[in-house]
């Protein structure tokens, strides 16, 4: 079930698009041929202080007046235009996707510690919850999410459609799909992303109500049913508004057993047994991986009994996570360490200062 590839360049040496296609084609037995999608940091060094807003819009000539207006309500749009595609044979488009770069006005969000970030969640929760025919599926500096669902949506057909080769970043994640329910929808496959951080899954969670019910008591408003869209709200959460450390966070959503914990060293145990007390709601069961990125780092992490692969690869300056080495190795023939972490092992890869 789905298909996961991430690659990190720990001094910012730019990748096109046209290896991680390759590699993420590598797993097309592991997708249904209903979802796919690519996300980049480094895409937009033009707009570098812009927030870059990817809407996925229904009826431009209807829906686009509305998200212009909202966003104008929420600060400055310095440029906004409809993102190249190329037609693909059996990809049906039903959505127009735009791209606005967008500077926010922080003085909307007085005495927080990222106002800037907090008027952007604020407008990706107002557009995404509106009746509008509009959809925000990215909304970070110098990022975009690239994806669409619904039949002939192959990581093949998905990448020529946005041209992916045209793109290049220092970071890339990518998904392939396995649908397992409302495939039509061009917003529901992975990646998902709010500003800094995306991510992307291969598996299901058990409790997803429960984590759900736990990220929207903060206002976060969780629209497309999809785990990876509660899993990058929670670590928003977690990382930014409660400023815990990422490997705090991973702790977090998937923790240690209890039996586990008893064994550790009495500061472990303390530590470890708050964390499952403070964020016990936001805790994650059922057999996932995740690879998750912001601008300076990349991060897997599986369930503690890792009933989904990963697979980590090293080269030189550039870390690989993986489903399948095979994908690793189609973008990397040459690749120096391959290792499979244990259960609970998360890997932590981080972007040179």
């Amino acid at each position: 079930m789905c298909g996961i590839f991430g690659v990190m360049d720990k001094r910012r040496q730019m990748m096109d698009g046209s290896g991680i296609r390759e590699a993420l084609s590598t797993m097309n037995e592991r997708g249904s041929g209903e979802g796919a999608g690519y996300v980049a940091y480094g895409i937009y060094p033009d707009y570098r202080d812009c927030y870059a807003l990817h809407v996925f819009l229904d009826n431009p000539c209807e829906s686009k007046g509305i998200v212009d207006a909202t966003l104008e309500q929420w600060g400055t749009i310095e440029h906004d235009e409809a993102i190249p595609t190329c037609d693909q044979p059996g990809l049906r488009a039903n959505c127009t996707p735009w791209r606005y770069f967008f500077k926010p006005d922080a003085s909307l969000a007085p005495g927080s510690a990222t106002p800037e970030k907090d008027v952007v969640t604020n407008l990706v929760m107002q557009i995404n919850a509106g009746a509008n025919g509009a959809e925000v599926v990215s909304s970070g500096k110098n990022v975009g999410v690239f994806k669409s669902g619904g039949a002939g949506s192959w990581p093949e057909a998905v990448a020529d459609y946005y041209r992916i080769q045209d793109y290049e970043g220092y970071l890339w994640l990518a998904h392939n799909r396995y649908a397992t329910s409302s495939p039509e929808l061009w917003e529901r496959p992975d990646p998902f992303n709010l500003h800094d951080w995306s991510v992307v899954e291969n598996g299901k969670t058990t409790t997803y109500g429960t984590n759900r019910r736990y990220i929207e008591s903060f206002g976060y408003n969780c629209t497309t049913s999809t785990d990876s869209e509660v899993i990058a709200y929670a670590i928003d959460l977690m990382v930014r508004r409660h400023g815990l450390d990422i490997d705090l966070a991973v702790r977090a959503l998937a923790p240690p057993y209890w039996e586990e914990i008893d064994q550790m060293p009495e500061a472990e145990q303390k530590l470890n047994r708050a964390l499952r007390f403070a964020y016990g709601s936001a805790a994650m069961n059922g057999p996932f991986t995740v690879v998750a990125a912001n601008p300076d780092m990349m991060v897997g992490f599986t369930d503690r009994g890792k009933l989904r692969p990963m697979v980590v690869g090293e080269c030189a300056d550039r870390l690989y996570i993986a489903s399948e080495e095979s994908a690793i190795r189609a973008m990397e023939p040459d690749v120096e360490s391959i290792t499979r972490p244990a259960a609970g092992e998360p890997v932590i890869g981080r972007v040179a200062p």
